[in-house]
């Protein structure tokens, strides 16, 4: 088997949706004082697409992705934040809350472009390896098997869960947030890069990225 790397391509949100991301993770904190903080190396983000694709063809898949991106009107790229959600990941008494998304029709377009364009260079059966680690770190299984699943349980319509994590607080904390009332928002997307991936889907370390015109 190939070397395999674990990549995101990535919606980097604007800075209204990135002010709403980090303070959620603030207070997902305060529930679970452990969880991941939003940083440079946990990138708030919205995932369009995973794989773990041949490390030896990287610079291919940015190429290919550069051409999708190419022929896509990234104006029309749009979202609104409708609920805080979560989600469980294998962490006992613990869950992952996301900001939920409802995705424009061109997102899903652009979606189905991008896994067009990035499919020749991917291949199934990633492990550890494939991921960014901190010292001492194992990657969980929900990780691994996400990645390895996201085609096809996550994409095109009914099956995409757009969404911006904000990390992990306690399942009687996540209840009562999720019974408040939400503040819907429009998101605009500022990039859209390629990360390589960490932990629960984290944005770990940046491979490239494209500006999308504001």
């Amino acid at each position: 088997m190939s070397a395999l790397t674990a990549i995101g391509v990535l919606v980097n949100p604007d800075e209204n949706t990135l002010r709403h991301a980090c303070a959620w993770n603030a207070r997902m904190r305060e529930s679970a004082p452990g969880g991941f903080a939003l940083d440079t190396s946990h990138q708030p983000h919205i995932t369009t697409l995973q794989r773990y694709v041949r490390t030896a063809e990287l610079d291919e898949v940015y190429a290919a992705i550069g051409d999708t991106l190419a022929t896509t009107d990234t104006s029309a790229l749009s979202y609104r934040a409708v609920a805080i959600r979560h989600a469980d990941w294998g962490v006992p008494g613990q869950g992952l809350a996301v900001i939920l998304l409802g995705p424009s029709e061109q997102v899903l377009d652009f979606q189905a472009g991008l896994l067009a364009a990035v499919t020749p260079f991917t291949e199934s059966g990633g492990t550890a390896a494939a991921f960014v680690t901190d010292p001492g770190e194992e990657i969980s299984q929900c990780t691994l098997d996400w990645v390895e699943h996201y085609v096809p349980t996550q994409i095109g319509p009914g099956k995409y869960t757009a969404h911006v994590t904000v990390g992990f607080a306690g399942l009687d904390d996540l209840r009562t947030i999720e019974a408040e009332p939400f503040d819907a928002f429009d998101v605009h997307p500022a990039a859209v890069a390629v990360y390589r991936l960490g932990n629960s889907g984290a944005a770990r370390k940046l491979l490239r990225s494209w500006t999308i015109p504001s």
